[in-house]
């Protein structure tokens, strides 16, 4: 039962392990699909983005799989893990959800660029041009490498002249990077041409900053982040691709104004 299990550390653990114990009941064989996530989140009480990624962690336990335009399908009974050590060993307590993890990076960037705003020399706004002209060659190139995007995020965090926040930015970066729970919903997207807007959205945020307008580049640094979430959900979606409802919806704060 859920109470015998040590309390996950994670939001999506702790949803993961409700639909754990949901599968274990053994209403689902294995190859059937279960019902369309809108259905399991109203069901759990959960959203849709905690939903989506305890799914993941899921996929990654080999429990579930998640088919594009299909649905999602029982790999294996859950009974096959057969004590709460097991389960507990499965789980990456270190790992955070993509979605989490982006509201983090929301809350926190809009800030930095607000700040960099007021602290960038000519030789941030060159370095941060520079990483635009190499995200620009690798769209040409048709090369899928991000390091052209961390590099920008990276340069304006260094435009604020202030250490600390080079590292929150660079451990935030170095979390994505390592995260299974991140490679798993990118396995999902096959469609690239979404780095073409992101690429546009980061030309306004340099715009911003080069001109000084702090409340301009916050503005355009949150809803740069908030159309990274809205495409990640929506081109990982594999039943409608146009839902209602997205978004880590536990954050309380609005946007900036600007």
């Amino acid at each position: 039962m859920i109470n015998t299990l040590v309390k996950p550390k994670r939001l999506y653990q702790e949803v993961g392990l409700k639909l754990y114990e949901e599968l274990r009941q053994g209403q689902y064989k294995v190859g059937d699909r279960l019902p369309p996530e809108r259905d399991i989140a109203e069901q759990l009480g959960v959203s849709r983005t905690l939903l989506r990624e305890a799914l993941i962690m899921l996929e990654l336990m080999d429990i579930v799989e998640v088919r594009k335009g299909s649905g999602i399908y029982l790999l294996k009974q859950p009974t096959s893990i057969k004590s709460s050590d097991t389960f507990e060993e499965s789980l990456d307590k270190d790992d955070v959800g993509p979605f989490e993890m982006m509201q983090a990076r929301q809350l926190l960037e809009s800030h930095v660029a607000e700040f960099a705003a007021t602290q960038a020399t000519k030789k941030d706004i060159l370095k941060m041009r520079d990483a635009l002209e190499l995200e620009k060659q690798n769209l040409d190139t048709h090369d899928d490498d991000h390091a052209a995007d961390k590099l920008f995020h990276l340069a304006i965090a260094e435009a604020t002249q202030n250490s600390v926040l080079v590292d929150l930015v660079e451990n935030l970066w170095e979390r994505r990077e390592n995260s299974p729970m991140w490679k798993q919903l990118h396995s999902h997207i096959t469609d690239r041409a979404y780095r073409k807007k992101w690429l546009i959205d980061h030309e306004n945020i340099l715009l911003a900053i080069q001109q000084r307008k702090p409340d301009v580049a916050r503005m355009a640094m949150w809803r740069h982040l908030e159309n990274v979430k809205n495409t990640l959900m929506a081109l990982s979606e594999h039943q409608d691709p146009n839902f209602d409802g997205y978004l880590f919806s536990s954050n309380p704060v609005q946007p900036p104004c600007g």
